[in-house]
């Protein structure tokens, strides 16, 4: 034994030890220790209100939105186990069981597009950054939610909340963009640029897919899928009607109960919808829709139940 601390099986031990420490360290900074970023520098974007270690940023417009929420929401609502309804928002949820799945839609009617709005997890834009859906809705006083496209999980594909640009650095595919009118539609990022993209009015952008449904026709193989996941998944998407008429479908799956979709089921039920455009979000353990204070669906990975903590939501609030 006295001998193996002798070289060179002392160098082996010491370079194995730091190999170790440094395997460890990348894991932990891969997906455990929370990075927080300042949104990418736009000369063109609105002024910015931070807090004094610039660790989170709002914009001017949404602090004005805040001190605005009494003026726009007007007295009169209406709620229910499965709908919502006032002067300028109407949401209406149903469920169906079709592919051995529990579906829960959501079709939503807006008067602005300004109601379809995005949040991050401790209003904050980084890596590891993480709360659940329905922690990140309470905090947003947000009427409805669904998981977004769990932004902080990567170092690319654009990422446009509320009209800054947060990160303007590629990804492979076609992110969501949402303009000032309320109307979806895809953009290749490769072909793009999400500073020329606020200036052109978009107002939000995420990064998943892949574009579902595109001039009301499906824009999926039976085969596509998301990377190595299997055919049959738990999953979140969004669709467009018309400006300011959504539907927002998630998808139970993973269970003996709840088989899970296809891309290729999901496009057809949107489709199905009467959607002129639909967009694949993040899905497995991370779909999630929020109303009324509860998360409505059964949120699981396959291995265990309950929320999964996730980067951002798409909600609709005021």
């Amino acid at each position: 034994m006295q001998g193996f601390f002798k070289k060179p099986y002392r160098y082996a031990l010491i370079y194995s030890c730091v190999l170790i420490l440094f395997t460890v360290y990348v894991l932990l900074d891969t997906f455990v220790i929370p990075h927080r970023q300042e949104k990418a520098k736009d000369p063109h974007s609105v002024t910015d209100v931070c807090s004094t270690d610039n660790s989170m940023c709002i914009s001017s417009a949404a602090a004005r939105t805040d001190s605005s929420k009494a003026e726009t929401a007007g007295n009169n609502y209406t709620v229910t186990d499965s709908s919502y309804k006032d002067d300028n928002i109407s949401i209406d949820i149903s469920e169906i069981n079709k592919y051995d799945t529990h579906i829960y839609i959501a079709d939503i009617r807006l008067s602005s597009a300004d109601l379809l709005k995005t949040a991050f997890a401790e209003n904050t834009f980084g890596r590891n950054i993480k709360a659940k859906t329905s922690e990140i809705a309470q905090e947003s006083n947000a009427v409805f939610a669904v998981n977004g496209d769990y932004c902080g999980f990567r170092d690319y594909g654009y990422v446009i909340r509320n009209s800054n640009v947060y990160r303007n650095k590629a990804g492979d595919g076609d992110a969501l963009i949402i303009s000032k009118d309320g109307t979806m539609s895809a953009v290749s990022e490769k072909d793009s640029d999400a500073e020329e993209l606020v200036q052109n009015g978009v107002v939000q952008a995420l990064s998943f897919g892949p574009v579902l449904v595109t001039d009301s026709m499906t824009a999926v193989s039976e085969n596509e899928e998301v990377a190595r996941a299997k055919n049959s998944n738990p999953r979140t998407a969004v669709g467009m009607i018309e400006p300011l008429h959504y539907i927002f479908i998630v998808a139970d799956g993973r269970t003996s109960e709840s088989k899970g979709l296809s891309l290729y089921e999901l496009a057809g039920i949107m489709a199905d919808k009467r959607c002129t455009f639909a967009y694949n979000l993040d899905g497995g353990g991370s779909s999630a829709m929020w109303f009324n204070g509860q998360i409505i669906n059964h949120p699981t990975d396959g291995r265990s139940e309950g929320e999964r903590s996730v980067s951002d939501i798409v909600y609709i609030g005021y």
